[in-house]
């Protein structure tokens, strides 16, 4: 049984989505009311504080677990626009309303639960399936935490899962409705085309030069030259400060001694053992508890007789498959590992010695502790470069902070130029052309200059007219930028002259699309009291399921139309083609439905039906929560994209 809990997919995905991809959502219940820092929150819920830290921090792991998932193909800047963030922060939001209340209603995880879900994860098992503790620790500290606070992390997000589970999975969905549905999406019809292109009545067009004026006076924006400069500017960030820093070998010791002491580098006493176990349910009824207690309490009866014996017995009668082809034995654990009466009796073992009858969830145990591993401290050559990468961890951002101020002080103090800047922290000057007011949308945004908080300094009036440097703007992720305009040239429209082709071709696109579709519909308005096949393409069967190529616009008016009386004729205009009028010539009704597709759609139904519930749901939790939100991403912007303002 303990080797079936290790080695369970559905619990090991699971574990490693908390620990490798952690899930920027969720929130522990004991975390949840720590939050109370009102000078810098976001949003307020049941009056508990959801400050920006932890804003940031959710937006990184989202970040961080989108780069993971999606490798190359991942572009940062899809999630670095206001709807994005203010999605991470509705999220937050959400999860916080349902923890408090799950805390008002006092629901919990059970203990064997959280144990069966750590013992499940195969990628932290050795190569003879026994728990790999030192590696389970090791992870958990890459993401900064202690397995206490993982235990608490996993219960929480376990009850906030079973609580949406309990909801949107209560929906249901008629099997008349499924059935209508597949029929709908299955239904087929035959149909021909007669298309009026464009470019066929382009030659028809005739337009004069007050047209063309007229276009271009109404349209002017359409023939504007956006603002734009040439500028200069320096970054200062925190990886670059981190580059610049050494630690010693007496830093180093420093910290190891200073640390032994508080007990970080402690190894916590192991135990090895081996077991027999038969197995019987929890809920199982007397009788089968009586039988199986009766068996095990006959191979404890041997193994008094004849304790070496205990592997062979193992081997032969433990009903934990994994363990009994080992003689029973599980290798060394530490504590937590186990379920609580197994690890109760295994650490008052001596070594050698035969435990009497243990029962736990998973049924009787007999157990032989096989080795004890005493605590012990690791040695300094162990964790040195952990020690190393911390201290010039701390090291960069206490230095960073003394730059950051002086980089402040020296753009803002000598505002003519970036190069005593420069010069005085070592940093490179760099030049960009063409850079607009705006985010520019086909660059990514996670780049310093196309941040919109460094656009809206570099376009006020101070850097515009004055010629100065911006002021040291904060991007964020530790890092400062300033630039200096170089070259700025205002908003301007291009000349009638220079747009004059353009403009005739538009309106020749415009004037011959009208005069295809009058066609069409003359022709559509004939065909419906006589008869004609001329021109019309070959038979094609569609269904919403089967667009056989045709634009979506179409496809979707062809299988709405009226079909009571047949042919039926349809007329669509597809964009920059023209005009297509469509013969509908007859339908085909599905004879009989795949069961397993129609069970699928039901199912589908269901869980939109679902989702729903579980929203309105939460927005009852949110009313309750009486939630407050102090910062609007989207409002934000808005403002961030106004006119120009005095710095």
């Amino acid at each position: 049984m303990f080797e079936y809990i290790r080695t369970h997919q559905r619990l090991m995905q699971f574990f490693l989505a908390l620990i490798i991809l952690p899930s920027f959502a969720f929130v522990g219940i004991g975390s949840y009311s720590s939050f109370g820092d009102d000078g810098n929150a976001v949003a307020k819920v049941s009056g508990k504080s959801i400050t920006q830290l932890e804003l940031d921090a959710a937006q990184r792991e989202q970040l961080d677990r989108y780069r993971q998932m999606l490798g190359a193909q991942f572009d940062p800047k899809m999630l670095d626009t206001p709807e994005a963030k203010q999605r991470v922060l509705d999220d937050l939001i959400t999860k916080h309303a349902l923890s408090a209340e799950i805390l008002r209603n006092h629901l919990t995880v059970s203990d064997p639960t959280i144990r069966q879900i750590i013992l499940g994860i195969q990628g932290l098992t050795k190569p003879d399936g026994s728990f790999n503790n030192e590696r389970y620790k090791a992870l958990l500290g890459t993401q900064g935490m202690t397995p206490a606070m993982h235990d608490a992390r996993l219960r929480s997000d376990l009850a906030l899962q079973q609580v949406d589970s309990a909801i949107s999975t209560s929906a249901f969905s008629p099997k008349w409705v499924a059935n209508r549905v597949s029929d709908i999406t299955e239904q087929e019809r035959e149909i021909q085309e007669l298309p009026f292109k464009t470019a066929d009545y382009a030659s028809q067009v005739k337009i004069s030069d007050s047209a063309l004026q007229n276009y271009y006076k109404k349209n002017g924006a359409q023939f504007e030259i956006p603002e734009h400069a040439k500028i200069e500017y320096v970054i200062l960030s925190s990886d670059q400060v981190a580059s610049k820093i050494e630690v010693s070998e007496s830093d180093i010791q420093s910290q190891y001694d200073q640390n032994i002491t508080q007990g970080r580098y402690s190894v916590e006493e192991q135990r090895r053992a081996s077991h027999i176990l038969i197995s019987v349910k929890k809920d199982a009824s007397s009788t089968d508890k009586g039988v199986a207690k009766a068996k095990v309490e006959n191979l404890l009866g041997q193994l008094r007789k004849t304790p070496g014996d205990f592997a062979k017995l193992a081997k032969e009668y433990s009903q934990d498959t994994g363990s009994a082809a080992r003689g029973g034995d599980l290798d060394y654990f530490g504590k937590n590992m186990m379920v609580k009466p197994f690890e109760e009796a295994a650490y008052k073992l001596k070594q050698g010695e035969i435990s009497n009858v243990v029962e736990s969830d998973f049924g009787y145990h007999i157990i032989e502790l096989t080795g004890i591993k005493p605590s012990s401290i690791k040695a300094l050559a162990e964790v040195k470069n952990e020690i190393a990468t911390e201290l010039k961890k701390q090291k960069a951002q206490k230095k960073y902070v003394e730059l950051a101020k002086e980089f402040s002080d020296i753009v803002y103090d000598q505002a003519d130029s970036l190069k005593p800047v420069a010069e005085k922290l070592q940093l490179k000057i760099e030049t960009a052309s063409n850079i607009l007011r705006l985010p520019n949308p086909s660059t990514s945004l996670v780049l310093p200059i196309n941040n919109p908080k460094f656009l809206k300094a570099l376009f006020s009036n101070e850097a515009i007219k004055n010629k100065h440097n911006t002021e040291a703007v904060d991007i964020g992720q530790n890092t400062l930028i300033a630039a200096h305009i170089i070259e700025y040239q205002p908003a301007a429209k291009r000349s009638f002259d220079e747009v004059q082709p353009i403009i005739r071709a538009k309106i020749v696109q415009i004037e011959a699309a009208k005069l295809a579709k009058q066609a069409g519909e003359t022709k559509r308005a004939a065909l419906i009291s006589k008869e004609d096949m001329t021109g019309f393409s070959a038979t094609k069967m569609i269904s919403r399921s089967k667009d056989m190529g045709l634009e979506k616009s179409a496809l979707a008016m062809l299988m709405k139309a009226d079909v009571t009386k047949l042919p039926a004729y349809v007329g669509v205009e597809v964009a920059g083609q023209g005009y297509s009028l469509y013969r509908i010539n007859k339908v085909i009704q599905p004879v009989e439905s795949d069961a397993n597709r129609r069970q699928g759609v039901q199912q589908q139904i269901a869980n939109v039906l679902g989702q729903q519930e579980m929203f309105d749901y939460v927005a009852i939790l949110k009313k309750k929560a009486k939630v407050k939100v102090m910062k609007n991403f989207a409002i934000a912007d808005e403002k961030n994209s106004g006119d120009l303002e005095e710095k």
